[in-house]
Order: C-alpha cells, then structure tokens, then sequence
C-alpha cells in the first residue's frame, strides 16, 4: 500500500471514530437518580410527575400528559406529586390535596392551571381563592375545614420529603421507578419527555423481567 493511500485511510478511520465517539456521548434524554427511591407502585412501574400549579411549562404539557395516559401501558401507576422546593410552594401543594381528599381533583385539577395562567387568579391569596371556590361551586367553608384536616396536612409533608429525596429543583420533572428521571431540557424539549418517559419504563420493564 503506498503511503499516499495509508494516510487517507488513517484519516477516513480517525474521521469514522470521531464521529463515533461523538455520537456516543451525545447527551441522553434521561438520567439515573442516585441514590435510586423506594417505590410505591404496588408491583407495577410507577411514574411519578413533580409539577407546580404556577409553572407555565407545568401548564402547556398537561394536555400531553392526559392524551399519555389515555394509552399509559396497564402495568404502569402514574402518581402526580406538587413539588415543595421552598416553602412558598406548600399552599399550592395544599390545594391538590384538599381538591383531592374532597374527591373534586379529576374535576378541578385543569380548572386550577387555567385560574392560574389563563385568568391570573392568585389562588394562594385566601379571599381570590374563596371567591373561585365561589364561582365553581365549591364551599370555601368546607373547604377550609378540609385543608387542615390530618390527611392534607400529612399529605403535603410527605410531598416535601419526596421533593427533597428526589432531588427536584424544576418542574415539570418525570421519574419512573425511582431511578430514571427526565425533563424538557434532558429530553431536548417539552414535546419529547414522555418520549423519553416511554424509554425509561421500556427500561424498567426490561429490568422487572
């Protein structure tokens, strides 16, 4: 082979594993969480997403995430968790969870994004939020009784501690099983996370198997 030929095939090879080398540590649209989580998924895969009621990228994936869950494999568990990073985020926390032990979360869950960043009602303001309580049928009383009930108050303290243990910092963030986790910008942008999601329960199928 004469060395005009071996140089172009040296560089054709340093080109070929430079590229691959590249490729290789393109970025991936998840990571490991460590130390991993115990779960909570009775068996199944469990998905966990932490959001915030005033987080407009929270609020312009929700309807992907119903549309995912109209198809969600049967042996995934989808749990939503209000993160409380800092303690001004534990009244917004309060309100999923009074909405939930009141049995009106199915219904109101949406209904309180839309308050927030469609009619900028300011739901943590107790007199703006009676008078939404008001306006969509709901007894600020009964309410009120309800948010300092055991289950809420318990509720909202566990979802500090898993917010702490799961290390969220930013919302939206998903986490299947306790061990993968993603984001808009791990996953390269909001309308691939639950791409991603769907890796990652892949994943941890492959790993129950």
């Amino acid at each position: 082979m004469s060395f005009r030929k071996a140089l172009s095939l040296f560089v054709a090879l340093f080109a070929f594993a430079a590229a691959g080398s590249a490729w290789s540590q393109a970025p991936a649209p998840y990571s490991l969480l460590n130390p991993p989580q115990p779960t909570e998924g009775g068996g199944k895969i469990e998905v966990i997403e932490f959001f915030w009621y005033g987080c407009p990228h929270c609020y312009a994936l929700e309807p992907s995430v119903n549309a995912w869950l109209k198809t969600a494999p049967k042996d995934v568990v989808f749990k939503r968790v209000p993160a409380i990073p800092s303690e001004s985020w534990a009244s917004w926390a309060s309100i999923y969870y009074t909405l939930e032990a009141m049995g009106l979360l199915d219904k109101y869950h949406d209904k309180v994004f839309e308050a927030v960043h469609k009619q900028s009602v300011n739901l943590v303001n107790k007199s703006k939020r009676d008078e939404w309580l008001k306006a969509n049928g709901i007894d600020p009383a009964k309410y009120a009784e309800v948010e300092k009930s055991f289950s809420v108050v318990t509720n909202v303290n566990r979802a500090k501690q898993l917010t702490q243990a799961y290390k969220v910092d930013a919302v939206p963030r998903f986490f299947v099983n306790g061990r993968y986790w993603t984001s808009a910008e791990q996953a390269g942008g909001e309308d691939k996370v639950l791409l991603a999601v769907n890796q990652m329960i892949a994943f941890a199928r492959k790993e129950k198997s």
